[in-house]
């Protein structure tokens, strides 16, 4: 996998992929992404939370649990329309009910401003709802949202790159129209590393993703409100601790989908140009 796959773990601050709506505009504290290694988890969670299971611990598919089949669901991410905030039975500590505004631009328009990620409240919930959340670690959930929320900034990050030429064209930002989580969906990508590394196993690895998110882009067309919808595929590993820190660590594979010739050409280019320039001599931008 290539550099710009990677994040560097030192440059993010607030970040998930479980949205709602708000117009506020993010806060200042918010650090720039430079895309380098593999991402450090920011936060410290000790070893105590690190699970076998590293599925996203928030539901976006369809079935949010057995009798919630009925529930009104937000087309926007499938999710249902309002989780609560409130306490839930049983639980033991108090979490922080305000939600962080995420960076990244929602809808068509800016008067629709940035998407924004759930509380730690909301997040126990969701997970109690969906059937995960018997025996957390309620002191935990914290670090599990500014993780959640880490890893969407990264991959927004590097979507921005994807996009950057077509920005560049039309001096308008790309925006996230919806998203939706598939983690029992193998993307393509995925599957052939997965059986390369069947016949090729000192040269791939055969860990699988632990979750994969297909994200609905809006590119500007350059006319006046014309928006061409473009679906990002992104595929969530698990990656070595850090060696100094010994905090979890994680690499994000985003590209756009194979879902026309543009798309084709992106990735074919994205790939092969550094390959260009490697065979051209050219190493001290690799």
């Amino acid at each position: 996998m290539d550099k710009s796959e990677a994040l560097d773990a030192a440059s993010l601050k607030n970040s998930a992929s479980f949205f709602g709506n708000t117009k506020e505009t993010p806060s200042s504290s918010s650090c720039p992404v430079r895309l380098s290694s593999t991402t450090a988890c920011p936060v410290d969670h000790g070893k105590k939370q690190v699970t076998e299971s590293a599925t996203c611990p928030v539901n976006y598919g369809k079935g949010i649990s057995a009798g919630n089949a009925d529930e009104d669901l937000n087309p926007l991410n499938n999710m249902p329309m309002a989780i609560s905030s409130e306490k839930a039975p049983g639980q033991r500590i108090a979490l922080p009910t305000e939600r962080t505004i995420s960076t990244i631009p929602k809808g068509e328009s800016n008067d629709m401003g940035t998407w924004e990620y759930p509380s730690p409240q909301q997040m126990l919930n969701a997970m109690l709802r969906k059937g995960k959340g018997n025996g957390i670690d309620e002191e935990a959930v914290v670090s599990m949202v500014e993780v959640h929320n880490f890893l969407n900034e990264g991959a927004w990050q590097q979507i921005l790159e994807w996009e950057d030429k077509y920005t560049k064209d039309t001096k308008v930002e790309p925006r996230l129209l919806r998203f939706t989580g598939r983690p029992n969906d193998l993307s393509p990508k995925a599957s052939m590393y997965y059986y390369l590394s069947k016949v090729f196993p000192q040269t791939f690895s055969s860990d699988l993703p632990f979750d994969r998110h297909d994200w609905t882009v809006l590119r500007s067309s350059g006319r006046n409100g014309d928006w061409k919808q473009v679906r990002y595929v992104i595929d969530y590993y698990s990656a070595p601790d850090d060696e100094e820190t010994g905090m979890p660590a994680f690499l994000l594979v985003t590209r756009p989908a194979l879902d026309s010739p543009t798309a084709c050409w992106d990735r074919f280019s994205h790939w092969s140009y550094p390959l260009y320039k490697r065979a051209m001599g050219e190493f001290d931008d690799l």
